[in-house]
């Protein structure tokens, strides 16, 4: 009788085993991804605030594949504006995910913690 229930006891750390493997990657991921945004919305805020101290009749030129464009001010800065808006929100949502994932790991260990005090308890 022992012999069924520790085979189901070493399923289930195997099962385990790869939840955390696989969700400690996804987490490192979401770190990068977190990390590189961090770092675009940065570059975004500081090249709008340059932008900002330039003058109106200043010619700006946006690039668009191997060429440039010539765009007001006024449109330069909302792009900038929005490409800012989407990193934060694409973070928030990264930060939820990695959130998820480590809750359910912990959810994962919990059971497993439950399974071996119910078989020392028999």
């Amino acid at each position: 009788m022992a012999a069924p229930v520790d085979l189901e006891l070493k399923k289930a750390f195997t099962e385990l085993q790869a939840k955390v493997m696989d969700t400690q990657q996804k987490v490192k991921l979401a770190d990068l991804q977190i990390e590189q945004l961090t770092k675009t919305k940065k570059h975004a805020h500081l090249t709008d605030t340059e932008v900002m101290m330039l003058v109106d009749e200043t010619r700006m030129y946006e690039g668009v594949g191997r060429m440039f464009i010539l765009q007001p001010k006024g449109v330069i800065h909302n792009q900038l504006l929005e490409k800012q808006r989407i990193a934060e929100e694409k973070i928030k949502e990264l930060e939820q995910k990695k959130l998820y994932l480590e809750r359910s790991v912990k959810e994962a260990e919990d059971n497993i913690r439950e399974m071996l005090m119910a078989r020392r308890a028999q």
